[in-house]
C-alpha cells in the first residue's frame, strides 16, 4: 500500500508505507517550508527560530514517532513545544495561542492502529491548504531541505497545561450554561476508544455539569478495542455497555477527537450526520448567520438553515476545504457529516469538545422546554433521512481512470444534477448520491441519502455495482 497524502497531512502503516525514511522527509520538508515562510515574512522575526508544537494520540508508534519527528526539527533549527498526549483539536489551539509557526500532530484519526500519520497545520492552527501541500512536496520531491548549524539547532520544551486551557475555552462559550445541564442530573457513558480523548473528555463533561459519567475504553492505552470509526458497524460493543449501565446517552470519540457520535438511550443512534445538524439548530438560535457542510453531509442540515432563514454552503470533502468555505461565506457553524463540528467562535478546526458541549446543551434545552424526555424523542425534533455508506475497495486501477467512469455513469443517470466539483454527486428529487475517491485510504466512497434505509442502501448498491462493472473489477 502507498502513502496517502492530502491537506490534512500523510498517512500509512508503519513499517509498511509509513517509514522512517518518508517520516523524516517530510519532518524535513515542513521544517524548511516553515522556514521559507518566515524568510517571506511570515508573521514572526526573521532571527526568531520558528517554533511548532507538536502533540499525539495514544497509538503505541506515536511516541517513538513523535520523537524522531521533534529531533528532526530540531536540527533544522526549530523549537519544538511538545505538549504530549492531545487531541487535534488541542493541538490546533495550542498553535495559535503559543504563537507558533506550524503545528504536527502524530494521529491517523479513526483508522486502526497499524497505522500512523502526520497531520500539518499552518501557524493559524489550520491544515494547509493545497496551495500550501504543493509548496512542500516540492521541497520533498526537490529535497530542498534546510539544516542548522551546530550551534543553531532548536530546543524541546514540554507544555502539559493544554488539555485544561481547551476545556476553559470551551466552558466560556458564552451559549453554554454548565448550571442548565447539572440541573438534568444525566448519567452518561463516554466511549474514548482507548484514545487521546481518555483524559480530556471525561474531564469536559464533569465541569459541563455531567456528574455522573460511565468511563469506557478511557484508559488511553491506544490498543483499540473496535475498529476505531465511531461508525454504527463498529459500535455493538459501546452500545451493549449503555444498555447495562443504563446511562441516558453515549458520547463516542475518535482516536484524535475531532469527530463525535452520540447513541440514543434504546441503543439507537443519533446519526453521525446528525451531530452536527442538532449542534447547528441550537446554535443558530444564539448567533444567527450561514452554515456550511460538505458535499457528502446530509441535507438535514440545509433544512435546518431554511427553518433559521440562513443559507447553508457545500464545500469539498476535507476540513481544510470546509474551512476555507466557512472563511469566505462568514459562516457562523459548520463540519462535516462525519460528527465533525467547526465552531469559528472557538476555532476553525472540526472540535468533539465543542460538539459535546453545543449537543449536550441543545438537549438540556429541549428538555427544559418539554419538561423531559428522552434523546430517541429529541432526535425525531430534526428533518429524517437515511444514508448508506458503502465503498470499493481501487486495489491496482488508476485513481486518474475515475474521471472517465464518473463521467460515463452521469451520462447514465441524465435526469439528475450532476455535480462534478469533488468526485460525483447526483442529485435526484428526493435523494443523492456521493462518488469521490477518499484522501485517506485506497478506497471510492459511495454516500447515498433517501428518505428510508431501503431506498438509501438500493441507490448506494446500485451506484456501487455501476462503478464496479466499468472498470474497477480486477
Amino acid at each position: 500500500m502507498s502513502l496517502m497524502i492530502s491537506v490534512s497531512g500523510i498517512r500509512g502503516i508503519v513499517g509498511d508505507s509509513l517509514t522512517p525514511k518518508n517520516l523524516t522527509t517530510f519532518a524535513l520538508a515542513f521544517a524548511s517550508w516553515i522556514l521559507r515562510k518566515q524568510k517571506e515574512n511570515y508573521h514572526r522575526h526573521p532571527e526568531t527560530k520558528p517554533r511548532i508544537v507538536i502533540g499525539r494520540d495514544t497509538r503505541p508508534t506515536g511516541k517513538a514517532i513523535g520523537n524522531l519527528i521533534s529531533n528532526t526539527l530540531v536540527l533544522c533549527g526549530c523549537d519544538v513545544i511538545d505538549i504530549g498526549i492531545a487531541t487535534t483539536p488541542t493541538v490546533e489551539i495550542a498553535v495559535t495561542d503559543e504563537g507558533a509557526d506550524g503545528g504536527l500532530i502524530i494521529t491517523a484519526s479513526h483508522n486502526p492502529v497499524a497505522w500512523n500519520a502526520l497531520k500539518m497545520l499552518n501557524h493559524q492552527g489550520e491544515f494547509l491548504s493545497s496551495k500550501e501541500v504543493d509548496e512542500l512536496l516540492e521541497i520533498a520531491e526537490k529535497e530542498l531541505f534546510v539544516y542548522a548549524h551546530w550551534d543553531s539547532i532548536g530546543t524541546i520544551s514540554q507544555n502539559d497545561q493544554y488539555d485544561e486551557l481547551h476545556i476553559e475555552k470551551v466552558l466560556q462559550l458564552p451559549c453554554i450554561d454548565p448550571s442548565a445541564i447539572a440541573a438534568q442530573h444525566f448519567r452518561v457513558l463516554v466511549d474514548c476508544v482507548e484514545g487521546a480523548g481518555y483524559s480530556i473528555v471525561p474531564k469536559l463533561c464533569q465541569k459541563l455539569g455531567i456528574e455522573n459519567i460511565v468511563p469506557f475504553a478511557c484508559g488511553g492505552t491506544g490498543l483499540f478495542p473496535r475498529n476505531p470509526e465511531p461508525i454504527e458497524e463498529n459500535l455493538s460493543i459501546t452500545i451493549a455497555a449503555l444498555r447495562e449501565s443504563k446511562c441516558d446517552f453515549a458520547l463516542v470519540v475518535d482516536p484524535d477527537v475531532d469527530r463525535l457520535a452520540v447513541i440514543c438511550e434504546d441503543g439507537s443512534l443519533f446519526g453521525e450526520e446528525y451531530t452536527l445538524v442538532a449542534c447547528a439548530d441550537f446554535y443558530l438560535h444564539q448567533n444567527i448567520g450561514p452554515v456550511a457542510n460538505n458535499l457528502s453531509s446530509s441535507r438535514a442540515l440545509r433544512d435546518i438553515a431554511q427553518q433559521h432563514g440562513v443559507e447553508c454552503y457545500s464545500a469539498k470533502v476535507g476540513e481544510a476545504n470546509v474551512v476555507d468555505l466557512m472563511k469566505q461565506m462568514d459562516v457562523v457553524i459548520g463540519g462535516e457529516g462525519n460528527g465533525g463540528v467547526i465552531l469559528p467562535e472557538l476555532h476553525y478546526g472540526r472540535d468533539a469538545l465543542a460538539g459535546i458541549a453545543l449537543f449536550v446543551q441543545a438537549f438540556t434545552l429541549w428538555r427544559t422546554e418539554n419538561k423531559g424526555g428522552s434523546l430517541s424523542e429529541f432526535r425525531l425534533h430534526f428533518p429524517s433521512y437515511v444514508m448508506s455508506k458503502q465503498k470499493i475497495t481501487l486495489g491496482s486501477t488508476d485513481r486518474s481512470s475515475l474521471e472517465n467512469v464518473f463521467a460515463d455513469i452521469a451520462r447514465q443517470y441524465h435526469t439528475a444534477k450532476a455535480n462534478t466539483f469533488d468526485g460525483l454527486k447526483l442529485d435526484f428529487a428526493d435523494s443523492w448520491v456521493h462518488l469521490r475517491p477518499s484522501n485517506t485510504e485506497p478506497i471510492v466512497r459511495i454516500y447515498a441519502e433517501a428518505p428510508s434505509r431501503e431506498q438509501a442502501e438500493e441507490l448506494a448498491s446500485e451506484l456501487k455495482h455501476d462503478i464496479e462493472k466499468r472498470t474497477l473489477k480486477g
